[in-house]
C-alpha cells in the first residue's frame, strides 16, 4: 500500500536520512523505531508530504505521493504530529468536523452525511459526552482521543501517528494505544506510528521498523527485531529480553548502557 524507496532527506545542508526504504500492507501496524536523532519522525513527514525529499520516492498504492493531488492524498491519508493546536475555545465537534474538510469544496457547509460521520467518529473515540467541550480544557488523554476522531472523521485509510502518546502518563499512554488499535482491528486502518517506547511498540505494532543513524537497520515481526544484539547495537543497552506469555510476544528488561560511547 505504501512504499518508501531509496529516501534520501536534509534540511540546512546535512543529510538525516540516506538510501531508506520499507514497504506497508494493508490493514498493518507499522511502527518505525531507533534513538533520538534517527530520522524516525523526518521519516514519517515525508511520508506524508509534510517534508519533500531530496531524492527517492514514496509510493501510495503504486502512485508517486509526491505527484498526487492534495485532495486525493488527504482523502486517504491523515496525520497527528507530536504537537497538535487547535484555536482557542474550539469545541471537540468543531475540531472533529474539520476532518470532512478534504471531502467538500471550499465554499460547501458541512451536510448531514458530514454530521453522521462526525457523530460517528465521536461515538468511536468516547466522545460524544464532551462533544461541547473546548478542546484545551480537556485532558492529556481527552485531547489525543480528540484529535484522533478528527483523523477518523477523514475517513483516511492511512494513519500517521508521531509519538502519539508523549506527554501522557501510562493510563491515558494505554488508552490511545488501546484506541489506535482497535480502529485498526475493527475497520481496517492502515497505521504508521514513531513510538520511543519499545514495549509498547512491540506489543501494538504487527511490524518494527529500526532506524539509526538516517538508515535501516532492521526491519520485521516484533520477535524478529527486539533482541538483545539490537538494542546493544542501535541503543548502546545491555538488556534482558523474554517472552510474555500473556501476549506471545517479548519485552525488554534494561540492564545498563553497553559501553561508553566516544
Amino acid at each position: 500500500m505504501i512504499k518508501a524507496s531509496n529516501l534520501k532527506i536534509g534540511y540546512d545542508h546535512k543529510i538525516v536520512v540516506d538510501g531508506f526504504g520499507f514497504a506497508l500492507e494493508r490493514g498493518e501496524i507499522v511502527s518505525l523505531i531507533g534513538p533520538n536523532g534517527s530520522g524516525k519522525s523526518t521519516v514519517l513527514k515525508v511520508l506524508s508530504r509534510l517534508m519533500d525529499k531530496l531524492g527517492g520516492a514514496v509510493y501510495l498504492d503504486g502512485h508517486d505521493i509526491h505527484k498526487l493531488p492534495t485532495r486525493e492524498v488527504a482523502k486517504r491519508l491523515s496525520v497527528l504530529s507530536q504537537y497538535n493546536i487547535s484555536p482557542p475555545d474550539f469545541t471537540v465537534e468543531e475540531l472533529v468536523g474539520y476532518g470532512r474538510l478534504p471531502h467538500r469544496k471550499w465554499y460547501e457547509c458541512r451536510g448531514s452525511a458530514d454530521e453522521e460521520i462526525v457523530r460517528w467518529a465521536l461515538k468511536e473515540t468516547g466522545l460524544e459526552k464532551l462533544s461541547h467541550r473546548p478542546v484545551n480544557s480537556l485532558s492529556g488523554g481527552e485531547r489525543q482521543r480528540a484529535w484522533i476522531a478528527m483523523a477518523l472523521a477523514q475517513k483516511a485509510e492511512v494513519l500517521l501517528l508521531d509519538e502519539p502518546t508523549t506527554y501522557l502518563d501510562i493510563s491515558h499512554q494505554l488508552e490511545v494505544m488501546e484506541l489506535i488499535t482497535g480502529l485498526n482491528k475493527e475497520f481496517g486502518i492502515t497505521i504508521i506510528m514513531v513510538l520511543h517506547d519499545l514495549n509498547q511498540a512491540v506489543r501494538y505494532s504487527h511490524r518494527l521498523v529500526v532506524i539509526k543513524d538516517g538508515r535501516l537497520f532492521t526491519q520485521g515481526e516484533p520477535k524478529d527485531v527486539l533482541t538483545r544484539e539490537m538494542l546493544r547495537s542501535v541503543y548502546n543497552v545491555e538488556a534482558e529480553v523474554v517472552l510474555d506469555k500473556r501476549i506471545g510476544k517479548p519485552v525488554f528488561y534494561p540492564l545498563g548502557l553497553a559501553c561508553a560511547k566516544a
